[in-house]
C-alpha cells in the first residue's frame, strides 16, 4: 500500500515544520513535496526514506488533488 508524504507525516503525528526540520529542508520545500509541485532529489528521498521507515517505492509522490489549498 503507498501513501502520500501527507499521509506519511500525518500517521506520525508532526506538523510540516518537525518533519522539515528532521529531513533537513524548508517547511515551503516540504508542503510543495506534499502538494505534488516539486520532488525530492536523491539525497533528502535517502532522509525520508530513513524518517518514514519506509522505501520510495511504497511512497505515492503525486497529489490527488492538485488544486487542494493548503
Amino acid at each position: 500500500m503507498q501513501l502520500t508524504l501527507k499521509g506519511l507525516r500525518s500517521n506520525k503525528n508532526e506538523t510540516q515544520e518537525q518533519t522539515a526540520k528532521a529531513i533537513g529542508v524548508s517547511v515551503d520545500t516540504w508542503a510543495n513535496y506534499e502538494k505534488g509541485l516539486t520532488f525530492p532529489d536523491i539525497p533528502i528521498l535517502k532522509k525520508i526514506e530513513k524518517h518514514f521507515n519506509t522505501t520510495y517505492d511504497k511512497i505515492n509522490f503525486l497529489c490527488s488533488n492538485k488544486t487542494e489549498k493548503p
